[in-house]
């Protein structure tokens, strides 16, 4: 006589990194393999259980019941697929003693489930009374309490690795990879560090805004660092903040590069914290609780550098993402009285004419009993400023030291360096064209189809075109090099300067403040004058 079968089972198999943390004899006991051949022996021996689904969560914590695996459990137990579940132990199901408290006695017999732990011999069927002995919450309290234990040697050991200088995250910063001898070590990528050599100078010395780099490296197809790390070195990397597979730059991106420490050499940790080693939403750590450790690894960056990005994104320079160029004033004009930022206007005179003008911040948003307008034109700021510059030049500056800082950070290129991108990058049209060639001959030789070549093509083109738009930019580069070169010729030349850029600017100065008179305070950053 063939029994029918009563019981359809949903076999259930969890696997947390906790458990493979504590040893190799652990880790081979609670191995998912080990968990599939127990529970499948125990099937095996039952005259009225079939097997529908066997639901694994490997690498998730028990705390936690909010798991993939488990949650399709629960889903087919509620489309009636299950009338069972089975696990090896109660610590399998979860190490939450009130969660799981509450699924062996409240939702579970909601749906007419059998509930079985074959090691701790809990089956609700046969025996009733097993889920309800005073040995079951015993047990979940007991497993609850080994998971916070764990949860503290684990958050102790990294925290003094995080004091010690060693990186602990998953995943190297970008510009970065982990040292294959040390995975708490990272050494420099070259790839993307150029692209974060280029985010600094383009941000510091070319005076180019966030939305604009955003641009800039988007208009290249220059991965974006999520990108970068899931396609060029082929990790497994999640950012739930990317909506598409685009991989596009945003402004958020350049700030936290800016903004990051890793690039000159620091290492800052625990930033975030989990609420507690039940409830895993991550909370902001005050900055005064970061784990900072100087000097662990090669910067990328001269801290010089780093310390004018702070400055400059202190200071909230906006660019217009079209021209991809700041104001040379941008950030650095504030009302004397007030302290507040002045703001940019345009206007028309009376013969048609536009001009700019910056108005005190204070007296155009908030009120004018607060402070007063302290017009001044644009024109006006800067004929006062170069004459003033100039002045505080012959004074204080060494013309030698000026023109070696301003070569040395000329975008970090010569003139021969460019020509010969620009040389290797005509060169490599050429072998796209080439190509090109090669395809089309292909499909009229019917060795490819006409779809085949016709996507081939695509693809060239539009590499094509990159390339085009790069040696555009290499060209325009090379141009405001020379231009630079001719700047600091006339500064050896006649110890003065004849026209200011957001370079010299923003090396000499570092506020300037209109009076109500509209005659100007400046705060160089030596020394001030009026």
């Amino acid at each position: 006589m063939i029994c029918k079968k009563m019981w359809t089972a949903g076999l259930y198999i969890r696997l947390s990194q906790e458990d493979l943390d504590i040893g190799k004899n652990k880790k081979e006991s609670n191995s998912i393999t080990s968990q599939k051949e127990l529970l499948q022996e125990f099937v095996d021996k039952q005259d009225d259980i079939e097997i529908f689904e066997i639901y694994v969560d490997d690498g998730f914590t028990g705390t936690d019941f909010n798991r993939p695996g488990f949650q399709m459990l629960l889903a087919d137990i509620k489309k009636e697929k299950i009338n069972s579940v089975i696990v090896k132990d109660l610590s399998r199901l979860g190490r939450n003693y009130i969660e799981v408290g509450n699924y062996i006695e409240q939702i579970f017999p909601l749906y007419n489930i059998r509930f079985i732990a074959v090691n701790d011999m809990i089956d609700s069927f046969k025996n009733p009374d097993s889920t309800n002995t005073i040995i079951v919450p015993f047990k979940n309290l007991i497993n609850d309490e080994y998971c916070r234990d764990t949860s503290i040697k684990i958050r102790t050991a990294l925290n003094t690795k995080k004091k010690k200088g060693e990186f602990v995250g998953a995943f190297a910063p970008y510009g970065y990879i982990k040292d294959r001898l040390d995975k708490h070590k990272l050494i420099i990528d070259k790839e993307s560090a150029e692209i974060v050599k280029n985010i600094f100078n383009w941000y510091v010395y070319e005076g180019i805004g966030k939305i604009s780099i955003c641009h800039k490296l988007n208009d290249l197809g220059i991965l974006n660092p999520t990108g970068y790390k899931k396609i060029k070195q082929k990790q497994n990397y999640k950012n739930y903040g990317i909506q598409d597979d685009k991989y596009n730059w945003t402004p958020s991106t350049i700030r936290n590069i800016l903004k990051n420490e890793v690039y000159i050499g620091n290492t800052v940790q625990g930033k975030r914290k989990s609420k507690s080693y039940k409830i895993h939403k991550v909370e902001k750590v005050s900055k005064e609780d970061w784990i900072r450790v100087e000097n662990t690894h090669k910067g990328i960056i001269d801290k010089e550098t780093f310390e004018k990005a702070q400055d400059l994104n202190q200071k909230e320079i906006r660019t217009s993402p079209k021209e991809q160029i700041t104001s040379i004033w941008a950030g650095l004009i504030k009302c004397n009285e007030c302290q507040m930022a002045m703001n940019k206007k345009s206007s028309t005179n009376k013969t048609g004419k536009k001009y700019e003008y910056y108005i005190c911040s204070t007296y155009r948003k908030k009120s004018n009993k607060l402070c007063t307008k302290h017009t001044i034109k644009t024109e006006k700021i800067y004929e006062t400023i170069l004459i003033l510059i100039n002045m505080y030049i012959k004074k204080y500056v060494d013309i030698n030291e000026v023109t070696k800082e301003a070569e040395k950070f000329n975008n970090n290129k010569n003139f021969d360096e460019i020509e010969s991108l620009i040389l290797e990058k005509e060169n490599e049209i050429k072998r796209i064209t080439n190509y090109k060639q090669s395809l089309y001959e292909d499909w009229k030789n019917e060795d490819i189809t006409k779809e085949e070549y016709t996507e081939y093509k695509k693809k060239y083109n539009l590499k094509q075109k990159l390339i085009e738009k790069n040696i555009s930019q290499l060209k325009e580069e090379k141009k405001e090099n020379k231009k630079e070169n001719n700047f600091l010729k006339e500064l050896k030349e006649k110890n003065q300067i004849s026209k200011l850029t957001r370079n010299i600017i923003s090396e000499l100065i570092q506020y300037i403040y209109v009076k109500e008179d509209g005659s100007l305070r400046i705060k160089f950053n030596y020394k001030s004058c009026e």
